[in-house]
């Protein structure tokens, strides 16, 4: 049985993992949130140990691994600037890391981790979920058969309130913005499907919506992502609120749906040692700092982001 750890357990991603360290036979021994609404925690390990101070929380995993029953493997949930520094201290106290998107917020950070890696022989993981998705891996499995540059349409729009940017998600500082926040993982998809970025450009970017254009050595990307209701399509499938599509070559690879196990999917990867490490994150990682940095044109062609959409690249830049 493997001996998990946990910090962000009032994060709202949370759940999944302790679904996924149930489904897969481990056991949550310790887990860490400033915040003290974590009652989700009784539904899977209500005897885990709880902290709200991060300091208590590092001492006692230590105390757990001097006593020689240290935790193999500490979940990161927590906000996306704290990633790194809860990934060192997993490796600390000798246990691997399995961190939620983004990894880091900057690409320099990555080459740390990696250093670190060596130095206290354990690994860093990510969760890159998409990647295990049935349908996106059987578009992957025909896209290694095509001959020709794709021309793909990405829309992910994901409903927040007003709350959104009140809270640390709404920081760009600590969220990395927009295409950090939600984008991290579909730019990683479309990198896994149709290979390395080329060039990027970014026509808008706002605090509740970004767009722009990629190449990749197989394709170009058109990228449209917001968590504004007001941009999900009104075609859209009936419900769900989140709105992801694939329009590759005009032909619609929608996903809004599947997504009850896939985290558990990866907790089982990573356990084989065939996880997502830092070489699989970097390259997303690399990019959303890309686009962070860059300023927006303002222009980019008059097609809508999402099949029945009113809202255009122009129209939104305007």
């Amino acid at each position: 049985m493997t001996r998990f750890a946990l910090t962000g357990l009032a994060g709202y991603v949370a759940p999944r993992h302790l679904r996924a360290i149930r489904d897969t036979g481990g056991q949550l021994v310790a887990a860490a949130d400033m915040h003290d609404s974590v009652g989700v925690v009784d539904r899977f390990f209500p005897d885990a140990a709880f902290f709200t101070e991060h300091e208590r929380f590092d001492r006692h995993l230590e105390k757990l691994r001097r006593q020689g029953e240290g935790v193999e493997v500490v979940s990161v949930c927590s906000p996306n600037h704290l990633h790194d520094a809860h990934v060192r201290l997993a490796l600390r106290v000798g246990a691997d890391a399995l961190c939620e998107k983004p990894l880091v917020l900057n690409p320099w950070n990555l080459d740390a981790l990696e250093e670190l890696e060596g130095e206290y022989d354990r690994r860093v993981w990510t969760v890159l979920q998409l990647r295990t998705h049935p349908a996106l891996v059987a578009l992957r499995e025909r896209l290694d058969e095509a001959e020709t540059r794709a021309s793909v349409r990405l829309t992910y729009v994901a409903p927040r309130g007003r709350w959104y940017r009140y809270s640390w998600k709404g920081d760009v500082s600590k969220s990395g913005g927009v295409a950090t926040n939600i984008g991290v993982h579909l730019f990683d998809l479309v990198i896994w499907l149709f290979g390395p970025v080329e060039s990027q450009t970014v026509h808008l970017r706002e605090p509740e919506r970004a767009a722009g254009r990629l190449a990749l050595a197989g394709a170009d990307v058109e990228w449209f992502l917001s968590v504004d209701a007001a941009d999900r399509p009104r075609d859209a499938p009936a419900g769900t609120s989140s709105y992801r599509a694939i329009t590759v070559d005009d032909h619609d690879i929608e996903f809004s749906d599947g997504f009850e196990d896939l985290h558990t999917r990866v907790y089982e990867r990573t356990l084989a040692g065939d996880g997502f490490g830092i070489d699989a994150a970097r390259p997303s990682i690399e990019l959303v700092h890309a686009i962070r940095q860059s300023t927006a044109t303002g222009s980019g062609g008059a097609h809508p982001f999402a099949s029945g959409s009113e809202r255009t690249l122009d129209a939104l830049a305007s």
